[in-house]
C-alpha cells in the first residue's frame, strides 16, 4: 500500500431545483391559483473519518467530487426532491484547508466525525409564493440557487501516542517491529524507511497503545532536505516521543543534538514535547565505552539515557515501563490537541 499523506481534491455541492409555475386545473374549481412547487435543494459534500483508512491514496487517482442536484418543483404544490449528499470518507487524522487561501477548515480525529465542507444550493421559489392581491395569477418562479464549490487541501497527521525519531538507521524500524506486530521493511542503509509505520504495543492492563516509527531525519529536515519534512507533522500528535541514538555512532552527542535541532526548527512545541532518550544497538558496544557516551549524553541533555537492543531485545522492559509511566501522567489529550471545525456560514459540521 502506498503512503500518501497530503492531497488536493476539488468539491462542489449540488444546485438548488427551479421552483415551478403552475396552476390549479381542477374540475368544479373555476379560480384554482397558482400552484406551482418549490425546487428540492441541492446535496451537500460531506467528509467523513474512517479507521478502515490508513493513507489519502484513493485521493491520488480521483479529484473531482460532486453532490447530485435538487429536483425541479411539481405541481400541486409539490415540492421536488433534494439532490443526494456526497460523503467523502477519509482516515482518522486528517486535516483540512481551503487550498486557495490556506484557511483551516476542519480537523477530524474520530471514527464517524463528520464536516460538511459545501452546502448544497436552496431550492428556487415557485409562482405559489408570489400570489398577492395585485397579483392573482403569478407566471414567474425562482431557478434554485447554486451549491458551493471549493478547491481542498487535505493532510494527514498519523494518530498515535508514541512517536520514534532518530536518524537514519538509528533502529527504530526493527524496535517497533520487537514491540508490536508491525513488519516494516528492515536494511542497513540509510532512509529504508520511506513511510511512517504504526505498530500497536499491548499493555499488562490488556489495552493497546499506538508508536508510530517516523522516517529518519537529518540535518537540514525541517527546510525539506531528506525525508524528514514530509513527516514531521507526524510527530504532531504524539504525547511522547522515544529519541533512539546509534550507540555505536561515532558522535553520538552530535547524533541528538542535531534531532533536537531539527525539532526546535520545525516549530509547533516538537522540542518541547516529553521524550525518553535511548541508546541503541548496546550489544555492539564495549561495556566501558558505552557507559562513557551514557554519561556524556546524560550530562548533555540533562536526563536519564536507557541502554538498550532493539535486535537482542534487551532493556526493552525497563524502556517500556519507563513509556506507561510517563503516559499514565501526561495529559489525557495530546499536546497537539485536534483543530476546532470552524463554525461559518459556509462550512459547519454536520
Amino acid at each position: 500500500m502506498r503512503f500518501i499523506d497530503q492531497t488536493e481534491i476539488f468539491v462542489k455541492a449540488g444546485d438548488g431545483g427551479d421552483g415551478m409555475v403552475a396552476f390549479r386545473r381542477e374540475k368544479y374549481v373555476p379560480a384554482g391559483g397558482p400552484a406551482g412547487g418549490n425546487g428540492g435543494r441541492g446535496g451537500s459534500v460531506v467528509l467523513q473519518a474512517s479507521t478502515n483508512l490508513q493513507t489519502l491514496l484513493d485521493f491520488k487517482y480521483k479529484h473531482q467530487f460532486i453532490a447530485d442536484d435538487g429536483k425541479r418543483g411539481g405541481p400541486k404544490n409539490l415540492t421536488g426532491a433534494s439532490g443526494q449528499d456526497r460523503l467523502i470518507e477519509v482516515p482518522c487524522g486528517t486535516v483540512i484547508y481551503d487550498a486557495d487561501s490556506m484557511t483551516l477548515l476542519g480537523d477530524l480525529t474520530t471514527n464517524g466525525q463528520t464536516l460538511t465542507v459545501a452546502q448544497g444550493g436552496k431550492g428556487g421559489l415557485g409562482n405559489k409564493h408570489f400570489l398577492s392581491n395585485r397579483n392573482r395569477a403569478p407566471e414567474h418562479a425562482l431557478p434554485g440557487l447554486p451549491g458551493e464549490e471549493l478547491r481542498l487541501q487535505l493532510e494527514l497527521k498519523l494518530l498515535a501516542e508514541v512517536g520514534i525519531i532518530g536518524l537514519p538507521n538509528a533502529g527504530k524500524s526493527t524496535l517497533i517491529s520487537v514491540l508490536s506486530a508491525a513488519r516494516p521493511k528492515i536494511a542497513d542503509y540509510p532512509f529504508t524507511t520511506l513511510v511512517p509505520n504504526l505498530g500497536v504495543v499491548p499493555r499488562s492492563t490488556g489495552d493497546g497503545t499506538v508508536f508510530a516509527d517516523i522516517p529518519g531525519l537529518i540535518e537540514g529536515a525541517h527546510e525539506g532536505v531528506g525525508l524528514g519534512h514530509d513527516f514531521l507533522r507526524h510527530v504532531e500528535r504524539t504525547r511522547l516521543l522515544v529519541h533512539l541514538v546509534d550507540a555505536t555512532a561515532e558522535n553520538p552527542e552530535q547524533d541528538y543534538q542535531t534531532i533536537q535541532k531539527e525539532l526546535s526548527a520545525y516549530g509547533q512545541g516538537l522540542h518541547k514535547r516529553p521524550q525518553l532518550l535511548a541508546l541503541n544497538k548496546i550489544d555492539a558496544m564495549d561495556s566501558a565505552l558505552l557507559l562513557q557516551k551514557q554519561a556524556s549524553l546524560e550530562q548533555m541533555s540533562g536526563s536519564p539515557v536507557y541502554l538498550i537492543s532493539a535486535v537482542a531485545q534487551q532493556g526493552l522492559d525497563t524502556l517500556l515501563q519507563q513509556v506507561w509511566e510517563e503516559l499514565d501522567h501526561l495529559p489525557d489529550e495530546p499536546q497537539d490537541s485536534p483543530l476546532p471545525i470552524l463554525d461559518s456560514p459556509i462550512l459547519r459540521e454536520t
